[in-house]
């Protein structure tokens, strides 16, 4: 179930090397989560201002620099030793408000109902992960269609123009993906709880 998201110990492994620069430059990692909004939101304006297929270059540099910043905010905070609770408030937040962001840039494009149900949607699976978190299960990341998979359904927006159908599909793969950590998550606490009463 992990999807694209099986590739990010090799993503981090990449990008080792600006996370060393990073801490010797010292870098806050709250200042890379806010990094990663504003490249969200920079490529919803491209997405929302530049014709097909142009708009998918910009597109695609902005969201790719969205996923490294994702990518090495939390590392760097584990690196330097700077992780603490209003980070992770912050991470989790920017998190939200990048895919918020991003898929903003449809509004120029699509039904303002169905850009706003792609974006409900687009939030729920990390909802359901963290409110398992909260209830003492591991955290759930990855697919089938998690953060990367958004963003490589909205680059194939802004290079085809297919843009009602790439929301319908991140609409209904996130309410997807949504449902499976949920069962998944219920049964692990189920199992958990089993465990504890015996």
């Amino acid at each position: 179930m992990n999807g694209l998201y099986a590739l990010k110990p090799w993503y981090a492994d990449r990008l080792s090397g600006v996370r060393g620069a990073l801490a010797r430059r010292e870098v806050s990692p709250d200042t890379l989560s806010v990094a990663g909004v504003l490249c969200a939101a920079g490529a919803a304006a491209a997405l929302a201002w530049l014709p097909v297929p142009f708009a998918a270059i910009p597109v695609a540099l902005l969201l790719a620099a969205r996923l490294a910043f994702a990518n090495l905010d939390g590392a760097l905070a584990r690196d330097t030793g700077r992780t603490t609770r209003r980070g992770a408030l912050l991470n989790e937040l920017g998190d939200r408000a990048a895919d918020l962001a991003m898929l903003a840039g449809f509004l120029t494009l699509a039904p303002l109902w169905l850009v706003a149900t792609a974006g409900l949607a687009a939030t729920l699976p990390s909802w359901v992960s963290l409110a398992g978190a909260a209830a003492g299960a591991p955290r759930l990341n990855g697919g089938p269609l998690g953060k990367t998979e958004r963003c490589a359904l909205v680059i194939l927006a802004a290079a085809s123009g297919w843009v009602v159908p790439v929301l319908v599909v991140l609409a209904a793969g996130s309410m997807l993906t949504a449902g499976l950590r949920l069962a998944r998550l219920w049964r692990e606490l189920g199992q958990a709880q089993s465990e504890g009463q015996r």
